[in-house]
């Protein structure tokens, strides 16, 4: 667990780096360059602008960098569902984060908040939080990275549910393989192996936690869960147990889908393809 809050420093949140993305409430409180590339960064950069958000713990105004909806195009996804844009990797811009007071969370979630939430927030990060680098047109997967693990801590702090700190780990691991997938071509040889084999390695780790998050989630929360009806996590936990290597749980739970008689074709069809895929992995 202990690449999960690596960098939260930069923000002066190092004392949260212990935490425990599903322990108890008590036990969390105890803790209190060529040309081509150059084309790709300018495109990123016309894809998103600065959207006004008022915060919901400190009521002040900012402004956060956010992808221009209808403008980005989908060209593929990944077997959990990550989805792959042309030109921009728009997960990039899904973690809002308010400069004034460090309250973080993904867009989904940002205006969710209870007088008692905004209370632990202010008490557990607005009072060490130092800011946040906001200059630059786009943000590297280093800052995307960072703002999904201060969007994860505030998941903590204000004792969300357990999906959304699960689909925050998801969100992060999705940004690590992005990043693994984009490693500079001046990381050559060894250098570049460690490094992809780092990322992964942190990958496993969030993967593992929202495999778990979402796990628990299923018997303590109501459907829609995430935007995503209950077929489709179904669906969702089955490949993440397979990417974590529990593959008989993945199994369980692809069939599950299979057999469902509200499943459309297209997660069905979906579920297949990954249980040929799981046949090979074993």
């Amino acid at each position: 667990m202990s690449n999960l809050f690596s960098g939260l420093e930069a923000f002066g949140l190092g004392k949260m780096s212990d935490l425990e993305v599903y322990a108890t409430d008590e036990k969390n409180n105890k803790k209190s360059g060529d040309g081509t590339e150059e084309k790709a960064k300018v495109a990123e950069a016309d894809l998103i602008f600065d959207k006004s958000y008022t915060c919901p713990v400190c009521d002040k105004e900012f402004k956060a960098k956010t992808i221009k909806t209808g403008k980005v195009k989908l060209i593929s996804a990944d077997t959990d569902l990550r989805p792959k844009y042309q030109f921009v990797d728009s997960l990039k811009y899904d973690a809002i984060v308010c400069p004034h007071c460090g309250y973080s969370a993904l867009n989904r979630f940002f205006n969710y908040m209870t007088s008692s939430q905004a209370k632990l927030i202010k008490e557990q990060i607005s009072a060490s939080f130092k800011g946040i680098r906001t200059e630059g047109e786009v943000f590297s997967y280093d800052d995307a990275i960072a703002r999904h693990k201060l969007a994860l801590v505030n998941t903590i702090v204000k004792k969300s549910k357990l999906s959304e700190r699960a689909y925050t780990c998801l969100k992060t691991a999705w940004l690590l393989r992005g990043k693994a997938e984009n490693i500079s071509a001046d990381n050559t040889g060894k250098d570049r192996k460690e490094v992809a084999a780092q990322l992964q390695k942190e990958e496993l780790e969030f993967l593992t936690n929202a495999y778990e998050g979402f796990l628990e989630a299923f018997s303590k929360e109501m459907f829609p869960m995430c935007g995503m009806d209950e077929n489709t996590m179904t669906y969702l936990v089955a490949d993440l147990a397979r990417r974590v290597g529990k593959y008989e749980e993945s199994g369980r739970w692809i069939s599950k889908v299979l057999i469902s008689r509200d499943a459309n074709e297209r997660i069905k069809a979906k579920a297949r393809e990954l249980k040929e895929l799981l046949s090979k992995t074993k």
